[in-house]
């Protein structure tokens, strides 16, 4: 599977499929090799995945990530190679253990387990499953969301490698350093193109305060060295700058750019909307704009 140094990640949630059709096709005329979309409470993203992939000529789509409290390893295993089979090599799964307002309350299961060692024992049933049907030309690959140290060194030991969300190069340093040469590093980053300081740091501390109140992303914030007072209730511009890459192309350029320089594989660029609904076509300039450092990496 190729992996380009940039690529595109959308939360599909809200999207007809039409539109997230001609999303992709646009992007891959920019000249852009893979496009991550979410799992939500929305259309099945398997679906959804592989809608995209009859519709595109090279386009990869890869998942970030897979509940994995929605399929039992059996079917997971039979999407991601199905698909795999079915589109040449274009499909990249992420799996992720999730959360317990998701799992337990959304979803009504039951439990939900201790993240790293549900994850384990769930790539373990999947490496232990023998696919009965027609093979895919390469053995697919499998990354799992993994923020603190522990879900990486599964991450390391387990997979093939690793799709942090909402992090910093700072993190992202620190995750080369527990996966070792070898092991895929695939990271998300939040982009906005404004020039305006309040106007691109409301945006971002809204989103901080989102991820603040989900215990796992409020660890990882906390982890990456940010402290409680900059979390809320007011949130801190470092914060916010932190997380949202604001300014312009180049400026958003320079963030990527630091990823790649702490050990990244690919940088997944996340458009936060403007005006806080779906993508418009002034918030798509900016990935217009940043695809030629994919075609120059």
């Amino acid at each position: 599977m190729r992996i380009d140094k940039l690529a595109v990640w959308i939360n599909t949630i809200g999207y007809p499929s039409d539109d997230l059709v001609a999303f992709a096709r646009r992007l891959e005329g920019w000249g852009y090799g893979t496009l991550w979309i979410n799992d939500g409470m929305g259309s099945d993203p398997m679906v959804l995945a592989a809608k995209i992939l009859a519709r595109t000529e090279r386009l990869q789509v890869a998942l970030g990530v897979a509940n994995i409290y929605s399929r039992d390893p059996t079917m997971m295993l039979g999407a991601q190679y199905g698909l795999n089979e079915q589109w040449g090599g274009r499909f990249l799964l992420g799996l992720g253990a999730s959360h317990q307002f998701i799992v337990e309350g959304m979803r009504g299961h039951t439990a939900w387990g201790k993240p790293v060692a549900t994850m384990r024992a769930y790539l373990e049933a999947m490496a232990g499953m023998t696919y009965a049907g027609p093979p895919p030309a390469e053995t697919p690959k499998t990354v799992i969301a993994a923020l603190g140290p522990k879900m990486l060194e599964l991450a390391r030991d387990h997979a093939d490698g690793a799709h942090p969300f909402a992090t910093t190069p700072e993190h992202t340093a620190m995750a080369r350093g527990i996966l070792g040469p070898g092991k895929l590093l695939l990271v998300e980053q939040k982009i906005l193109l404004e020039t305006d300081a309040e106007q691109a740091r409301t945006v971002g501390r809204g989103l901080v305060a989102g991820l603040a109140g989900i215990p796992n992303y409020r660890n990882s914030l906390l982890r990456m060295g940010f402290s409680e007072d900059e979390l809320g209730p007011t949130v801190s511009d470092r914060v916010a700058d932190a997380l949202v890459a604001w300014g312009d192309a180049v400026a958003i350029g320079q963030r990527i750019e630091a990823h790649w320089d702490a050990g990244a594989d690919q940088v997944a660029v996340q458009v936060m909307p403007k005006d806080g609904g779906l993508l418009t076509a002034a918030d798509e300039v900016v990935l217009e704009r940043l695809a030629p450092l994919n075609r120059a990496a």
